[in-house]
């Protein structure tokens, strides 16, 4: 890998204006005028299907896949890494680049359950901070060394650290000492890497955490 990537933050991606919108609920045989204000689903939040989410360059947000490769329904992301930014000019160097983001209802929501005409940033929490975030990228590419074309693939899962965890020396530990990950963002932590590029010698596990490497649990 020729070049070095910067993980992704969809956070910082992706920003939201919202419209305020009808609170009501309306059933199939209301008029269609009501129907048009449909924004509340019957848990009372506001959804991307009511037409008034608009993204950060003022597109309404709708259910599948927009131009950039954003499914903000399903939460993923499937895509070239500068459509992840807009196609900004920093990042043209890694244009070639493929990747895919997933992330959970606590990373960033499809919908609006706090009122604020945001979706969702760890519902019902103060901060990430305990809230059971987490985002994972897959990345890949190629490069040439002399006349061999190379393939890599990088891999990270990253969690928000829990309420009783603390850091020490760039790292997460657990209440019991035990080391969560890499302090990334200041309240996330790296718990899994891979990476495999057979030309430059690497192949598999980058960090896993003695913690536990996977999503859930956090």
């Amino acid at each position: 890998m020729k070049k070095k990537l910067h993980i992704l933050f969809p956070l910082f991606v992706i920003s939201f204006i919202i419209f305020s919108c009808d609170t009501s609920q309306t059933d199939v045989n209301q008029p269609q005028s009501s129907q048009d204000n449909l924004a509340k689903v019957n848990d009372g939040c506001t959804t991307i299907q009511s037409g008034t989410l608009l993204t950060s360059d003022g597109q309404v947000i709708k259910p599948g896949y927009d131009k950039w490769g954003y499914n903000y329904q399903a939460m993923i992301f499937n895509g070239k890494y500068c459509d992840a930014y807009r196609n900004a000019a920093w990042c043209q160097d890694y244009k070639d680049v493929n990747l895919q983001m997933k992330w959970n209802e606590a990373w960033l929501s499809n919908k609006d359950c706090d009122g604020d005409g945001l979706l969702d940033r760890h519902y019902g929490f103060s901060s990430y901070r305990g809230s059971g975030a987490w985002t994972t990228n897959h990345m890949s590419g190629t490069y040439t060394v002399g006349n061999k074309k190379c393939t890599w693939t990088y891999f990270v899962k990253i969690v928000a650290a829990p309420l009783d965890a603390y850091k020490s020396g760039g790292m997460w530990y657990n209440s019991s000492g035990t080391e969560i990950g890499t302090v990334i963002w200041g309240d996330f932590a790296i718990v899994q890497e891979i990476y495999n590029d057979p030309c430059g010698g690497y192949n598999g596990k980058l960090y896993v955490s003695p913690d536990h490497p996977g999503l859930g649990g956090w």
